[in-house]
């Protein structure tokens, strides 16, 4: 493509204009234009180097010092697509995929949220609200647009034999379809370099089935009204009404517990780290064994940061002696667990359950409880 440099970031005169009918994706007012063929446009990534500087950024370091080749903000850039590949591990979407969603992103908004586009065009894909993507609101929300995107490819039949250019092009019908064949080896390589920052090494921690869909099968030995069925039915992101932190609970674990009703209601993030749950970075949101580690953090006890570790804290208890800040296990099987949750005395237990979820408090009657811990 001519006049394309290696630093990318070029600023063009005329927006992309996107083609077809249905739902469909306008592109970036600054994405690259060009009828011939990018997939040499940025070739030879040093997939080390790459790592080495997306680990610097997500450790906070300044973009002034870092350079991806490829990414003019990496400060900005990098984030965004750590947030593409959390969405895509927690739905269980292949690498393949996440690599697709990369190479979009980069070609719709340079991984940027951006807060316009052509049309009504807006965040990482350029998706929009009048094609049925969600609200303006949602399509800005990085966890929410990365999870749409996915949604849509997922249903494309024969996807995952398709190159990444078909793919994207099935979901965007983007008037420039060979666009998205220039950021393949890029997304290829900070999808790897990501992927290796999450918990597990990219164990699919909390994406088991819904808890929703579980048994209502409790092995607490809890007697109807002891199990939590007499407060009713839960709104999702609310404390029931009547229930208190039981006086005789630990202090420990009654600040663990308030810490954890603090974030009720914010969406679950998988990966998330639960530092800041209610800001902007949904990488700062709950996944289940975050909320934990933050919870008892804040009440001066250190936890290790996965589900898998969790379960071998402090030392067991019985499912029918549990005590208000027992860690309680479900999904999978009790040596290696999928999901984790807090009990909170009165037969509640406050989780963040998956994806498209918020923090909320259950009965414990809805839980299979594979094994319990009291780590104070």
């Amino acid at each position: 493509m001519k006049g394309l440099a290696a630093g990318i970031g070029v600023v063009f005169l005329s927006p992309i204009l996107i083609a077809g009918t249905g739902m469909m994706l306008a592109s970036s007012a600054d994405a690259v234009q060009s009828s011939g063929s990018f997939s040499s446009c940025l070739s030879d990534i040093d997939s080390d180097k790459v790592a080495e500087q997306v680990t610097k950024i997500l450790d906070g370091a300044s973009g002034k010092d870092v350079h991806v080749e490829g990414l003019d903000l990496p400060a900005e850039q990098v984030p965004n697509a750590q947030t593409i590949v959390a969405a895509g591990l927690s739905l269980d979407v292949p690498k393949k995929g996440q690599i697709i969603a990369l190479a979009t992103a980069m070609q719709e908004s340079r991984l940027r949220n951006l807060a316009y586009g052509d049309r009504d065009s807006l965040g990482l894909f350029q998706q929009r609200p009048s094609q049925g993507w969600g609200s303006a609101e949602q399509i800005r929300d990085p966890t929410y647009a990365s999870e749409q995107f996915y949604k849509h490819l997922l249903k494309v039949r024969g996807w995952q034999q398709m190159t990444v250019t078909q793919a994207a092009q099935a979901v965007q019908k983007s008037g420039l379809p060979d666009a998205y064949a220039q950021w393949e080896e890029l997304a290829t390589a900070l999808q790897a370099a990501i992927a290796k920052t999450f918990p597990g090494g990219g164990d699919a921690e909390g994406k088991g089935t819904d808890q929703d869909k579980k048994p209502s099968t409790s092995t607490t030995g809890c007697a109807p009204g002891e199990d939590g069925s007499g407060f009713g039915r839960i709104p999702e992101g609310n404390v029931p009404k009547g229930y208190s932190i039981p006086k005789d609970a630990h202090p420990r674990a009654r600040k663990a517990i308030t810490w954890a009703m603090q974030q009720l209601g914010t969406l679950y993030q998988w990966g998330g780290s639960c530092t800041n749950s209610h800001g902007p970075d949904p990488m700062g949101r709950c996944d289940c064994s975050s909320l934990m580690q933050q919870a008892y953090a804040h009440a001066g006890v250190t936890l290790t940061r996965t589900t898998y570790t969790q379960v071998n804290e402090g030392k067991a208890v019985s499912p029918s002696q549990l005590e208000p800040g027992d860690l309680i296990f479900s999904r999978g099987t009790a040596a290696r667990p999928e999901h984790v949750g807090m009990y909170m005395g009165e037969g509640l237990v406050i989780e963040a359950p998956r994806t498209t979820k918020p923090v909320r408090i259950t009965p414990i009657k809805d839980w299979t409880v594979l094994a319990a811990r009291r780590v104070i």
